[in-house]
């Protein structure tokens, strides 16, 4: 079970009275069993006008330009410091739309859950899911539950699509990244694949160190309402962390990119594990961080907004965008040489996300 009270205390609600403890194949089968753990439970916990008339799919109104983005949650452990799957599905598609440049408005939500897994820990992925639905201001309006035979999963997958509308000053794309722009991390890296590895069986060392899960749509709404024009480029550096962003970039774009290694936030405890695990803070994942690439005349502005706001408050100018050796990733180390940044190599940090 999780320990995270930014979730549990805010929704203080008991586990409803169910025939089972643990999830059985019964409730997979579209049966009674079935009927009464979406009634009980997720219908009865997530309603909204649009959840409510249990049809299947949902019926939107949507106007203007809308993203659209879907993803899928898989992590190992479920339940993590600072969080757990259900709250990470759900901050992760309400990110994916926002660093598309939209506010997200819907999710669905789909379930492939285990037989076994116990019914006290469903409750508690939901009442995490509802807490970050509502932090991030999204209705769920859709979605499904499988269970599988004990072996043929690994205790629940989650799948979650969003949708969104477009922010009238938004025009993310990488074509618009020019030499001279500023590139702005809003926060500490390698904190959520950290707190990830300090869980896993074999690994388990002594650490504070919690994930840093959270959605990001509200402080890139206030950014593109304030200099949206300027904003050429947002991403999340979640599976292969900081450093596969910067590389996709550079072969998308043909420019190069230069980095400072001092100027990138890193929390000591995180880097010290890194330390002690042999990897490299670049590539870790992260889910509660955010890319902005901006034009230089608006670079100091824009850091000024993030460190207004919990979530940008260690943002730091990590580098910037140069003609120079196009293609490559090019770093400044703290000791006065250089190097280059290159994609990972291989599998980093299984099951991270």
């Amino acid at each position: 079970m999780t320990n995270n009270p930014k979730l549990s205390i805010k929704l203080n609600c008991p586990l409803p009275k169910l025939d089972f403890d643990v999830i059985t194949m019964g409730h997979g089968s579209g049966g009674l069993l079935t009927h009464r753990l979406l009634e009980s439970g997720v219908f009865d916990l997530l309603k909204n006008e649009h959840l409510d008339q249990q049809h299947d799919g949902a019926f939107l109104e949507l106007h203007g330009k809308i993203a659209f983005s879907t993803d899928s949650y898989v992590i190992s452990p479920i339940f993590f410091p600072g969080g757990n799957i259900g709250e990470l599905a759900v901050n992760g598609s309400v990110n994916d739309l926002a660093m598309c440049g939209a506010i997200p408005k819907y999710l669905s939500l789909s379930f492939i859950i285990e037989e076994g897994l116990r019914m006290e820990d469903f409750w508690e992925i939901l009442l995490a899911i509802k807490t970050a639905s509502d932090k991030a201001g999204v209705k769920i309006v859709t979605g499904d539950t499988k269970v599988v035979e004990r072996g043929k999963g690994d205790q629940i997958f989650i799948n979650t699509s969003g949708i969104g509308t477009l922010h009238p000053k938004a025009n993310i794309h990488y074509s618009r990244i020019k030499p001279g722009d500023k590139i702005i991390l809003s926060g500490k890296m390698a904190t959520h694949g950290i707190a990830i590895m300090s869980q896993r069986k074999g690994l388990e060392f002594e650490t504070t160190i919690e994930s840093d899960t959270t959605n990001l749509n509200h402080l890139v709404k206030k950014l593109l309402d304030h200099a949206g024009e300027h904003i050429h480029f947002l991403r999340d550096p979640t599976r292969g962390g900081v450093a596969t962003v910067m590389n996709e970039l550079v072969g998308q774009s043909k420019h190069g990119i230069e980095l400072v290694q001092k100027d990138i936030p890193v929390d000591e405890q995180v880097e010290g594990a890194c330390e002690m695990l042999g990897l490299d803070p670049l590539y870790v994942a992260n889910e509660g961080l955010f890319i902005v690439i901006v034009d230089a005349t608006m670079a100091d502005q824009v850091l000024t907004l993030m460190h207004e706001d919990e979530i940008g408050k260690s943002a730091a100018i990590i580098g910037e965008v140069v003609s120079s050796h196009p293609g490559q990733v090019v770093m400044a180390s703290r000791i006065g040489g250089k190097r280059v940044v290159n994609y990972l190599t291989g599998e980093q940090l299984p099951r991270i996300c």
